[in-house]
């Protein structure tokens, strides 16, 4: 690193033990400078999902007029790579490369992926849109491109999420496992509050000329971002690919033993659950509040800022209770009811056309996405089972991303359904104004809490029956009560 960097990481270092949740993770060997460094992998995830669910949906659908079906599926299309992450991150535990690494190489190619998408995805949105010279393509070639690009991002991230977080849990000390993971998504959800500002601030006077500067800018900075968190992290063992091969199960005798394990399976379940519910309204919060409230661009993109920042205040509370030694299943239900009169909030807003109320919503909807997401991601570290962290987290990856691209993807095809019927008259004249088909996304969201709540009441108390062996290992766990 240059002068700048290493004096910018000191700063950021000095700052962490004062305002960061889980700042308490470093170690002697582990100091927080070099943990905050590996954390800026998942800076450069939360840029590409504000790109991704936040800031490119409003521009094509409101600027570009895109279908809001067909811009849901493309947010969407990263959910077909997301149930290998648990395969990524049974073969990031088990591979070694020339070099002697097992993380690294997973990391970097899906920092190129990543590259690559942002790489491709201005001039496709330029195709999409119309135009200049590129109204004389047929709009296919901007479809079809434009969703190579957002496949491209998707894969990279979901393969550097899974493996840095893997690389991280590695570096720490098993009892600091948990936080050392909980500080890497704080870091997302600060990367994601960061980018939507500059995004806001950048996309303010809004042009076509002006988005294709700033995603090129981004794909840069994911580059260097990723080769920062990268430098002289993992330990290359000698021998590499040709030191003797360990005992190692294939991937399917591996995911069997995981998926038996102690509540399991209803832990997946009611993630998956959870997930969908705060997740159907991602892909439609800028567009309801440019097409119901009259935002524009500029002021939407904050909305994400303060969904993010929502989720930083819920995180931080939970690392706080979780510390005095709560029960992360009963933290994760709190999220789930605090879920409820949030998302009634934001349906009332266009009611009152309220920007305030709504942005109370979207904070509250944050902050209980943050407690749900940390109760979760605590049951899930907690139960990991020794030598299968990397499997256990990309199982929590692959349920959480396939749940959110659902509904996403789900969330986009009930609003233009049911906005169109509203719009003939279906429901009559007091109900045919666009508010309708996101205040019906909004109702089913709170359905499925609903359903949520009901299935994390069944795993409230589970995680006190882990015991823990010397250093902290997990002992094996009890028969599958699910």
């Amino acid at each position: 690193m240059n002068r700048l960097s290493r004096t910018l990481i000191a700063r950021w270092a000095q700052l962490g033990p004062r305002f960061l949740p889980f700042a308490d993770a470093a170690t002697p060997d582990l100091p927080l400078s070099r943990l905050l460094r590996l954390s800026l992998f998942q800076v450069s995830v939360g840029m590409a999902l504000t790109l991704l669910v936040g800031t490119l949906n409003r521009v094509m659908i409101v600027e570009l007029k895109v279908p809001a079906t067909l811009v849901a599926v493309m947010v969407a299309l990263p959910v077909l790579y997301a149930p290998f992450r648990a395969l990524i991150g049974y073969r990031s535990d088990t591979h070694r490369s020339a070099l002697g690494w097992r993380r690294v190489p997973f990391i970097w190619m899906g920092s190129m992926l990543q590259f690559g998408g942002l790489a491709v995805m201005p001039f496709a949105l330029l195709v999409l849109g119309g135009g200049g010279n590129a109204s004389q393509w047929p709009v296919w070639v901007g479809w079809a491109g434009a969703g190579l690009s957002f496949l491209l991002v998707g894969a990279g991230l979901h393969t550097v999420q899974t493996a840095g977080l893997a690389l991280a849990t590695d570096l720490a000390p098993v009892e600091s496992q948990p936080k050392v993971v909980g500080l890497m998504y704080v870091m997302l959800l600060m990367g994601t509050i960061a980018s939507a500002l500059v995004f806001g601030a950048f996309l303010h006077d809004f042009s076509p000329g002006r988005l294709v500067q700033v995603i090129q800018a981004a794909a840069v900075t994911t580059l260097v971002l990723n080769s920062l968190a990268l430098w002289k992290q993992e330990t290359r063992h000698p021998g590499g690919r040709h030191a003797p091969p360990r005992e190692q199960a294939d991937f399917r005798h591996a995911w069997a033993t995981y998926i038996e394990g102690d509540g399991t399976r209803r832990r997946l379940l009611a993630i998956g659950l959870g997930t969908m519910a705060f997740g159907m309204q991602d892909v439609l919060l800028e567009p309801y509040g440019g097409q119901v409230l009259g935002m524009g661009v500029g002021a939407t993109t904050w909305l994400t800022a303060t969904l993010a920042g929502g989720g930083l205040a819920g995180f931080a509370l939970a690392s706080s209770i979780l510390s005095r030694g709560a029960d992360p299943a009963r933290l994760a239900l709190t999220g789930a009811w605090l879920g409820i009169p949030a998302f009634a909030a934001v349906m009332l807003a266009a009611t009152a056309q309220s920007v305030g109320l709504f942005a109370c919503g979207v904070l509250v909807i944050g902050f209980a996405a943050g407690m749900f997401g940390h109760g979760t991601l605590t049951v899930t570290m907690n139960r990991a089972p020794k030598e299968q962290t990397g499997l256990a987290l990309g199982a929590w990856g692959a349920v959480q991303a396939t749940a959110a691209g659902v509904a996403v993807a789900l969330g986009g095809l009930l609003r233009d359904v049911v906005s169109a019927m509203a719009a003939q008259g279906w429901f009559g004249a007091a109900l045919s104004a666009p508010a309708t088909g996101y205040a019906f996304v909004y109702a089913v969201e709170i359905a499925l809490l609903a359903v949520t709540i009901f299935a994390m009441s069944g795993l409230v108390g589970d995680t006190r029956r882990l015991s823990m062996g010397p250093q902290g290992a997990h002992l094996p766990a009890g028969p599958d009560r699910s």
